[in-house]
C-alpha cells in the first residue's frame, strides 16, 4: 500500500514551489534554506541564442576595434578632406537572423572574403552616411541635412564607395595583424542584407558597430564577423599574447615619403659670432662708424645652432659679396656621447674580466 502524506508535508511542497501559499491554518512551514539556496543559483539561458564568446574574448574585440576606429577615421578624414571621427559603440553577441533582419533595407552591404579563413565577414554601411560620403568624394558638402535617396547604388557609387571599403579593409587587417593575416578582398556587394546567407540564421556573429560623423551627419558602420570563421584562432583572443599594438616593419613608400617630407622642412639657423659684453653707458655712447672689438679672432671657429642645439664648428667670412660661413667639422651629437661612453665602458669591463 502506498504512502499517503500528512496535511503539513503537502503544504511544505506547495511552499516550496510558491513561497507565497500558505494555508488557512497558518500550519505551513517555510521553505528550507537549502531549497532557497538552490532556487537562487537558477539562471535563465535561451537556447536561440547560445552564448560562444566570452567575455574575455569581448573585451579583445573591444580593444581590437578601438585601434581600428582610430586608425579608420585618420585615413578617412584625409581621403575626405574634412574631419571625420569614427567611434567604437557597441561589441554584441547575436544570431545572423538578428542582424540581417536589424539592417536597412537598402543598404550597402558587403561580403568579405579572406584567404587565410574559412568563410566570410561582412561590412555594412549605412546609407544615412555613405550618400553623404559619396556627395563629399563627387565635390559637394557632404550636408544631406539627413535627407538622403531610397535606393540601391548605382555602378558608378558602388565604385566610389570600393575606396572607402579598400580604407576599412586596411584598418581591419592592421587592428588584427598581430593574431592573423587576413588578407581580405571584397567578393560581393548587395543591397538587401536578405539576400546574402553566410551562415545559418541561428548561428552566434560578432557584431561590432561603429558610429561615424561627418559635421552634422551621423551613420553607422556594422562590421560582423561569425564566431565559425574567427574559431581556429578564437584561443589567442583569451590569451596575453595579443595585442592591439604590434611593432611593424617600416614600408619603403612610408620611408621615402617621410624623408622626402622631412628634407623640404625649414629649420631656424643660429650662429653665434661673440659673447662680448658692454655696459648701458658704452652702449648709449655707441655712434655711427664706432667699431666693437669681439673677443674672438677671424680665425677661431665659430659654433652653428640648429633649432637651439649646436651641431656645426664654423669660420666666419664672405661669399659673393655676402656675409657667409664655412662648414668646419660636426660637434658630437648627446646620443653619440653616450654611445661612446657605454663602448668605453663596456670595453673596460671585458679587459678586466678577462
Amino acid at each position: 500500500m502506498a504512502d499517503v502524506l500528512s496535511q503539513n508535508e503537502v503544504e511544505s511542497l506547495l511552499s516550496a514551489l510558491d513561497p507565497s501559499a500558505s494555508s488557512g491554518g497558518g500550519g505551513a512551514s517555510r521553505p528550507s534554506s537549502r531549497t532557497t539556496d538552490f532556487n537562487a543559483q537558477i539562471s535563465i539561458y535561451d537556447f536561440k541564442r547560445p552564448e560562444r564568446v566570452s567575455k574575455e574574448q569581448m573585451r579583445a574585440f573591444r580593444a581590437l576595434h578601438e585601434s581600428f576606429s582610430r586608425e579608420f577615421g585618420a585615413a578617412l578624414s584625409g581621403m575626405l578632406r574634412s574631419i571625420i571621427e569614427v567611434k567604437l559603440i557597441s561589441v554584441d553577441q547575436l544570431t545572423y537572423s538578428e542582424f540581417v533582419f536589424s539592417l536597412e533595407n537598402p543598404t550597402c552591404f558587403n561580403l568579405l572574403e579572406s584567404e587565410t579563413l574559412d568563410g566570410h565577414i561582412i561590412l555594412d554601411i549605412s546609407p544615412s552616411i555613405i550618400f553623404p560620403i559619396i556627395d563629399r568624394l563627387l565635390g559637394g558638402d557632404g550636408n544631406s541635412q539627413g535627407a538622403y535617396p531610397n535606393r540601391a547604388l548605382t555602378e558608378i557609387e558602388i565604385r566610389l564607395v570600393s575606396r572607402i571599403t579598400g580604407l576599412a579593409i586596411e584598418g581591419i587587417e592592421s587592428a588584427w595583424s598581430n593574431l592573423c593575416d587576413w588578407k581580405l578582398s571584397v567578393s560581393q556587394v548587395e543591397s538587401n542584407p536578405q539576400l546574402v546567407q553566410i551562415v545559418p540564421p541561428n548561428e552566434v556573429i560578432v557584431l561590432i558597430s561603429f558610429e561615424v560623423t561627418m559635421g552634422e551627419t551621423r551613420g553607422i558602420i556594422n562590421l560582423c564577423i561569425p564566431f565559425n570563421t574567427i574559431e581556429p584562432i578564437s584561443s589567442k583572443l583569451t590569451s596575453d599574447s595579443w595585442s592591439a599594438y604590434k611593432k611593424k616593419t617600416p614600408d619603403l613608400r612610408q620611408q621615402l615619403n617621410l624623408e622626402a617630407s622631412v628634407t623640404q622642412s625649414k629649420i631656424n639657423m643660429k650662429v653665434d659670432l661673440d659673447n662680448s659684453k658692454l655696459t648701458a653707458g658704452e652702449v648709449l655712447n655707441l655712434a655711427v662708424g664706432d667699431v666693437i672689438m669681439c673677443n674672438k679672432g677671424s680665425a677661431q671657429s665659430l659654433t652653428v645652432e640648429l633649432e637651439g642645439s649646436p651641431v656645426f664648428t664654423a669660420f666666419p667670412g664672405v661669399y659673393k659679396g655676402h656675409k657667409a660661413i664655412s662648414i668646419e667639422s660636426m660637434l658630437a651629437m648627446p646620443k653619440d656621447i653616450v654611445e661612446e661612453k657605454i663602448r668605453t665602458t663596456e670595453s673596460a669591463q671585458g679587459v678586466g674580466s678577462s
